[in-house]
């Protein structure tokens, strides 16, 4: 179905909260997908294809997002974002001797 749409409950788990470098990797992998993905917090909806718009979503640490996906591949999408979001928005796994 064409128009699929598919909910999943999110919540924000790195400690940094989603600034530029996570915002960049959803951005990424949103873009591989031919639906449309919306993150939902409270009354606003954020376009997650888009950079600035998941900028202004300015959720830290613990936020609860809802994530909407609707078209063809919903599905698929929903799964390998939430899957992002579980994982700490690639920000888990960095070494803190880096920073």
């Amino acid at each position: 179905m064409d128009d699929d749409l598919v909910r999943r409950q999110l919540c924000v788990t790195n400690p940094e909260g989603l600034h530029a470098r996570p915002a960049a990797k959803l951005v990424q992998l949103a873009n591989q997908f031919q639906c449309e993905i919306t993150l939902v917090r409270g009354s606003q909806r954020h376009d997650a294809k888009s950079i600035m718009d998941l900028m202004t979503l300015a959720a830290e640490q613990g936020s609860k997002l809802l994530l909407e996906a609707r078209g063809c591949d919903a599905h698929v999408a929903a799964d390998a974002i939430e899957k992002l979001f579980v994982e700490g928005l690639g920000d888990l796994d960095a070494n803190p001797d880096d920073a």
